[in-house]
C-alpha cells in the first residue's frame, strides 16, 4: 500500500477527525474509545500508522520531556530561533499535518511498530507521569517550559496523531 500524504488529508466526514483535548483525562478517554473501536474491528485509520505505533510515539515524545531527547535531535540554532517565535502557535495548536523533521530518517522518531495494547499502556504511564510530575529537560526547540505549556503541547500532539484514527 502507497503512503499516504498526511498533509492533504482533510478534517470532516470521512475524513480526519478535529480534536481539542482540553486536559491528559480527555486525550485518555480518546485512546480508550480507539482502542475499544479497533478491537471491535470498526477503526478506520487515515494515516500511515497503527494504532499502537501512534500511541507510542506520543508518550516516546512526552517520556523525552523527562529523560532527554536522542543526539540525533538538535537543530541548528537558526531553526530554534525561527520557530522559537512560534511557541503560542504550538502551544495553542493544532499542528500542521505532514511535517517532518529535517535530518531525520523517515521524518521523525519513535515510529517502531508496537502492539495496541503495549502502545496504550505505554502512553497512559507517559500522560499519567506528565499530569503528576513538571518535565525535566528543556524543550529541543523552545528552551525552558512551563507544565502547563509541556501538558499543552503534548495535547496538540496527540489531537494531530489521534486524528488520523476514526472510531466507528
Amino acid at each position: 500500500m502507497a503512503a499516504i500524504n498526511t498533509g492533504k488529508v482533510g478534517v470532516g466526514p470521512g475524513k480526519a477527525r478535529e480534536l481539542h483535548f482540553s486536559n491528559i483525562d480527555e486525550m485518555l478517554a480518546d485512546m480508550d474509545r480507539l482502542v475499544a473501536a479497533e478491537r471491535a474491528g470498526t477503526l478506520e485509520r487515515l494515516g500511515n500508522w497503527t494504532p499502537g505505533q501512534i500511541f507510542d510515539h506520543l508518550a516516546t515524545w512526552i517520556d523525552y520531556a523527562f529523560d532527554g531527547y536522542p543526539p540525533s535531535l538538535r537543530p541548528p540554532w537558526i531553526v530554534r530561533f525561527i520557530v522559537g517565535f512560534q511557541k503560542s502557535k504550538f502551544i495553542r495548536g493544532p499542528m500542521p499535518r505532514g511535517v517532518r523533521i529535517p535530518g531525520i530518517s523517515g521524518g521523525t522518531l519513535a515510529t517502531d511498530v508496537v502492539p495496541l495494547d503495549e502502545g496504550a499502556a505505554h502512553l497512559r504511564r507517559s500522560a499519567e507521569r506528565l499530569k503528576r510530575e513538571k518535565p525535566t529537560q528543556k524543550n529541543v526547540l523552545f528552551g525552558e517550559m512551563t507544565h502547563q505549556e509541556w501538558t499543552a503541547m503534548n495535547l496538540r500532539h496527540a489531537e494531530l496523531h489521534m486524528s488520523f484514527l476514526r472510531p466507528a
